[in-house]
């Protein structure tokens, strides 16, 4: 079974910045895909970005193209997500995924004045 340990939610103004992980453990030939989804309240869960981990190509959801940024680091089986230009729109609590079934247990990020 795969775990999911994310860290790096928090509070911040519009405009700013977070950087959001999450490291995968429990199975030694996860990942090929990492992704990020979101859920704001009262919306269903959107996606946010996901990398393939072999090649590192990505494709961002809407809310995310122009502002984030997805890396990853294959040694320490993470992935990263820059936010950048943070709106309070993005408030969320943000789940990472990896090859589809396996979830994180979520990270709350808040962007308000």
């Amino acid at each position: 079974q795969v775990q999911l340990v994310e860290s790096g939610g928090g509070s911040v103004q519009p405009g700013g910045s977070l950087s959001l992980s999450c490291a995968a453990s429990g199975v030694a030939d996860c990942c090929q895909a990492m992704s990020w989804y979101r859920q704001a309240p009262g919306k269903e869960r959107e996606l946010v970005g996901v990398i393939r981990m072999g090649s590192g190509v990505t494709r961002y959801g809407d809310p995310a193209k122009g502002r984030f940024t997805l890396s990853r680091d294959n040694a320490k089986r993470s992935v990263y997500l820059q936010m950048n230009s943070l709106k309070p729109e993005d408030t969320a609590v943000y789940y990472c995924n990896a090859d589809v079934v396996n979830w994180g247990q979520g990270t709350q990020v808040t962007v308000s004045a």
